[in-house]
């Protein structure tokens, strides 16, 4: 005897591996602050075009958003933030830089999460998450033969490894550490722009991790980025590491 009994269309179909990305980066984008609340989202046609998605899937993306209560529509004017998720206190956030502890606690915690940011890219990245990755090594190659370095940019590089990792508990947190992770980088940036040099090593270690991620190469790619961020520290720090211990 055949069940006739009418199934939910959650129950009947899972949200699509598409639908679950652009959820959990725009979640991500949301409780961060980088959309703040009261702002207006892009519209459907730019959000397609942001995430290399149809727009029956960005607005099945903000559907959920709008379930987790952190936008809302208004009739002719577009979609709006209102603000971190219900019952979540605040946004995830972190006391800003204070000392030169402050940025090697950052790097040690880099060292944890950026390598199995690499990993999953490589797993799960798809063409718009390789287009943005690829853009964002391009601006460095631009200001690395310039003898520049960007800090917006290195550090656009690595979000977007983020973002193609699909894992929305990293993605928020590399953005609520964006100030921390940008002193790093600055300091960095300053490090290779002394006698010693650098910069185009720097580009090379970047350039192994794009890849390792594009060739589907998890391991490789998880060991190169793990070797760019003990790269960087070394060279920033140059064996003179403050003892942390209690």
């Amino acid at each position: 005897m055949t069940d006739s009994t009418p199934v939910s269309p959650d129950r009947a179909a899972p949200p699509s591996p598409l639908v679950q990305r652009v959820h959990h980066q725009l979640r991500a984008r949301i409780t961060s602050g980088e959309y703040a609340p009261h702002s207006r989202l892009p519209g459907e046609h730019d959000l397609s075009a942001l995430y290399g998605v149809s727009r029956p899937v960005i607005r099945e993306a903000l559907r959920r958003l709008r379930d987790d209560g952190l936008i809302f529509s208004r009739q002719g004017a577009g979609t709006f933030v209102l603000g971190p998720e219900p019952d979540s206190g605040k946004a995830l956030a972190f006391a800003p830089v204070g000392t030169i502890a402050d940025v090697q606690r950052c790097y040690e915690f880099r060292l944890e999460v950026e390598p199995a940011n690499a990993f999953y890219a490589a797993k799960r990245r798809n063409a718009a998450a390789l287009d943005t990755i690829g853009h964002a090594l391009e601006l460095l190659r631009d200001t690395t033969h310039a003898h520049r370095h960007r800090e917006d940019a290195d550090y656009a590089f690595h979000i977007a490894i983020a973002e193609a990792a699909n894992n929305y508990f990293f993605l928020s947190s590399m953005q609520a550490l964006k100030d921390h992770i940008h002193v790093g980088m600055k300091l960095h940036g300053l490090s290779l722009l002394g006698p010693a040099g650098g910069l185009d090593g720097v580009l090379a270690e970047h350039a192994a991790i794009v890849e390792a991620i594009r060739a589907r190469r998890e391991d490789e790619a998880r060991e190169a980025m793990r070797r760019h961020i003990q790269g960087s520290y070394d060279r920033l720090f140059e064996g003179k590491v403050l003892d942390l211990a209690l």
